[in-house]
């Protein structure tokens, strides 16, 4: 039975991951910002947001990892699959409200010069929320399902593998049609925009998070949690997570290779917001990743001591609501659209260290306050 440190490195990888995200999420939002229109005209700002296209995949990829071991705990204790789901989708629920709630403190701090029409517009956080209540419920499904044949629990984590994995590549598949020519224009506009992230301007917008595809990074997580929790992962835990990022490699270029295709299998073909072969590349990197993080908390110097980005992970949320304000606020601290990549390199810096302060008093205050996002927090591990 490994230690209560033992334990603990086991997923420092998750919050460092996460802490990452939170990293390369304030340098896309710092320059996108305040950058002035000639500086967004450079190659350094071109990089930035390119960076900027992996936080969010990162967060959902994450919850999905986060989701399979909580699932996967409460399965070994015997929790039947419905009270699994309920358990699960409940969790999920309670932070789509979570990102209603950020929607309506944005209007009210923007209040004079906002739309109403942003209170119902789709962040992150929506479909963070609305993911997890999706996967909880074809954990119930799959789990309903092979609980009815007496299914070996070997066969059932499989299960859901296939499942989750078939899910992720499912709903990439259908992005490129139900953004063009299959988009479901008969919904109301705060539905849509849940399919295809039109907000209220009928056409598709970028910086809006609808689940196709953005809900396939979680399945992909969910995935992937399910089968670090497989024997052989358990035993062979470095193996499998090299495994792993061997495999993202040659999804990379298995993508790469799709992408070049004479062919086009889509009517409209989207490389950057649409196409599969974006989503597959995205994954493949999201597993690399994956792997250099966990050999960095393994074997590296991520947990010599203090590290700021576990703690920026391990208060994910808290940073992620208050930083919006001070970057693309009425509070924001530097002037929007004026700033030259100096200046808005030292706006950066300030946000960093501000919000790296913010997240170890929050982890400093933990337990004398509520909980706010149990399933995006670190996971306790299994001894």
């Amino acid at each position: 039975m490994p230690g209560p440190d033992t334990a603990k490195s086991r997923l420092a990888y998750i919050d460092w991951m996460r802490g990452l995200a939170c990293l390369m999420m304030f340098q896309t939002h710092c320059y996108d910002s305040w950058l002035s229109p000639q500086a967004r005209q450079s190659r350094f700002f071109m990089y930035s947001q390119l960076g900027g296209t992996f936080p969010a995949p990162l967060f959902l990829f994450l919850a999905g990892i986060s989701f399979a071991l909580v699932t996967e705990k409460l399965w070994q204790k015997d929790v039947r699959p419905a009270q699994i789901a309920r358990t699960t989708i409940l969790r999920g629920g309670e932070i789509f409200l979570y990102g209603l709630l950020f929607r309506l403190q944005e209007y009210v701090v923007a209040w004079g010069w906002a739309p109403k029409t942003d209170l119902l517009r789709v962040d992150v956080l929506n479909t963070i929320g609305f993911s997890m209540m999706l996967l909880g419920l074809v954990c119930w499904l799959v789990l309903a399902v092979r609980s009815g044949r007496q299914t070996r629990p070997a066969f059932r984590r499989q299960a859901l593998i296939l499942t989750a994995a078939g899910t992720a590549l499912l709903i990439s598949l259908l992005t490129p049609p139900l953004w063009t020519s299959w988009q479901p224009t008969w919904l109301p506009w705060p539905i849509e925009s849940y399919v295809d992230g039109v907000h209220n301007l009928g056409i598709p917008q970028q910086g809006i998070f609808p689940v196709f595809p953005w809900t396939g990074f979680a399945f992909a997580g969910l995935a992937v949690g399910f089968l670090l929790q497989s024997q052989w992962a358990r035993t062979q835990e470095p193996r499998a997570f090299f495994s792993l990022g061997l495999a993202g490699s040659v999804l990379i270029e298995f993508a790469r290779w799709l992408d070049r295709q004479p062919g086009q299998f889509y009517a409209v073909y989207d490389y950057w917001h649409t196409s599969p072969s974006f989503f597959l590349i995205r994954v493949g990197m999201l597993l690399v990743i994956l792997t250099a993080t966990y050999s960095w908390c393994r074997w590296g110097a991520a947990q010599w001591g203090f590290s700021p980005v576990i703690l920026l992970g391990q208060a994910s949320l808290l940073v992620y609501w208050v930083h919006i304000e001070f970057v693309y606020g009425r509070v924001s601290i530097l002037p929007k659209r004026r700033m030259g990549i100096g200046g808005a390199s030292v706006g950066l810096l300030v946000i960093s260290l501000a919000m790296l302060a913010l997240a170890y008093i929050r982890t400093k205050t933990k337990g004398k306050g509520v909980e706010l996002m149990p399933m995006l927090h670190r996971t306790p591990a299994r001894v």
